[in-house]
């Protein structure tokens, strides 16, 4: 007898077959068919506002049409769809279109390495790289840092909980204080050259120092130019790597491509992913500084590190970069959210604390309800046609990643329906 025949929104095949490793769909309980700038709408032709944008993987919104296009240009035209890390059209257009758009104007000289797709992956070499430059084991990231969920990824993850999912120690790396948080640590900087300066300390000279500028599971926490300025420097006197975790705050997300561009400095490796393969297609880099590409041939590898349809819609992403007028308008999105926030949300209760960047913001609810809150206002939300995550110690932040590219109206919308649900969860309470 053959299975019947799904109705709207049916789940029952996810659930009979995927595993409970699932997350995103429990928070977002829905099937959904089709998806366009900052809507989605699923089977029952509900429609809902996007603030989530795959985890920071839609910076240009769902199915952007300038790119779309691409992509069927370049399959109608039997386009090279995977070769690993050979030679290609469509990867030399990519790297040409990197140069020209994101590394010359900023006057960054970096080696670029295409590793495997995830996110995770880019934090691994990373890693690797750092070790091999420098012959130290240690690197050092910080309290509240996410770096993703890989084995060695996580050795630098400071989530306590997702750290134990890793069955074994987690060896070779030192979580060191950030700067800001629910736990400040307004002498981070001070801390950390004590370390390096005491020979009693008992801290060894590590080979690199791993942060996010801004965290962003973490809690939205942007770390003081002048943390990110004297880091910098303590690394060039100690020739400690810097290397800066960009995968979910880079690409736009906080106002420029980098997010470390607003403190002046430059990171000897930087790792991006999530939005420089423009349409929500597999992609991560690793940027290197030339003196520290030490590579051999095959030391880092990865079959589909060569993602020929990332390369085609990366590279049309970086037209919008071409345009002037782009980067004032996350600048312009990121003030309405920020006025909004402060006018009409904080005024819903005193203890709620509203912090970011760009257009990566965070509502902190910690001080507003108790645990819980987030992912309560977060499920409230969802039914009234909102997606947004909970994030930080407890999910008690509401992160709101709204795509680049977003429409004024569309975006006030959005705000209008978070600070709705935020007085019902709080009403109830």
């Amino acid at each position: 007898m053959s299975a019947p025949y799904p109705g709207v929104n049916d789940v029952a095949v996810f659930e009979a077959l995927e595993s409970n490793v699932r997350t995103y769909c429990r928070a977002f309980p829905t099937v959904f068919r089709t998806a366009k700038g900052a809507r989605l709408t699923d089977e029952a032709g509900r429609g809902f506002i996007d603030f989530f944008t795959g985890a920071g993987a839609l910076n240009y919104g769902h199915n952007p049409d300038a790119i779309r296009a691409k992509l069927i240009e370049y399959l109608a035209g039997d386009g090279v769809s995977h070769a690993l890390d050979m030679h290609t059209t469509a990867k030399r257009r990519f790297l040409q279109r990197f140069l020209e758009v994101v590394l010359a104007p900023r006057n960054l000289d970096y080696k670029v390495q295409f590793c495997g797709p995830t996110g995770a992956n880019t934090v691994e070499a990373a890693l690797k790289l750092a070790r091999l430059v420098t012959g130290r084991t240690t690197v050092c990231s910080f309290t509240g840092g996410w770096h993703g969920m890989t084995s060695g990824c996580l050795t630098v993850t400071a989530h306590r909980e997702h750290r134990k999912t890793a069955g074994v120690p987690l060896a070779n790396t030192t979580i060191l204080p950030y700067p800001v948080g629910p736990y400040p640590f307004p002498n981070a900087l001070q801390h950390i050259e004590h370390l390096l300066a005491d020979p009693g300390s008992g801290f060894d000279l590590p080979a690199a120092f791993l942060l996010e500028t801004v965290q962003a599971e973490g809690g939205i926490y942007v770390a003081p130019v002048e943390f990110l300025q004297g880091l910098r420097a303590l690394c060039d006197r100690t020739g400690i790597l810097l290397m800066v975790d960009d995968v979910q705050a880079g690409c736009g997300r906080t106002g420029t491509f980098f997010s470390f561009e607003r403190a002046g400095i430059v990171p000897d490796v930087v790792c991006l992913s999530k939005s420089i393969g423009g349409y929500g297609l597999p992609m991560s880099l690793l940027l290197i500084r030339p003196a520290f590409d030490r590579w051999k041939p095959g030391q880092h590898t990865g079959t589909f590190r060569g993602n020929q349809l990332a390369f085609v819609a990366g590279e049309a992403a970086l037209e919008y970069w071409r345009q002037p007028e782009f980067e004032a308008s996350i600048a312009r999105h990121g003030e309405t959210i920020r006025r909004t926030l402060l006018t009409e949300l904080v005024a819903v209760h005193p203890e709620i604390e509203v912090r970011g960047l760009g257009l990566l913001w965070g509502v902190d609810l910690s001080r507003a309800g108790g645990i819980g809150l987030g992912a309560a206002i977060s499920r409230r939300c969802f039914e009234r046609g909102l997606l947004v995550e909970a994030c930080g110690r407890h999910d008690s932040v509401l992160k709101l990643l709204p795509p680049l590219v977003i429409e004024e109206a569309t975006l006030r919308e959005g705000l209008a329906l978070l600070t709705q649900a935020t007085k019902d969860v709080l009403s109830s309470r």
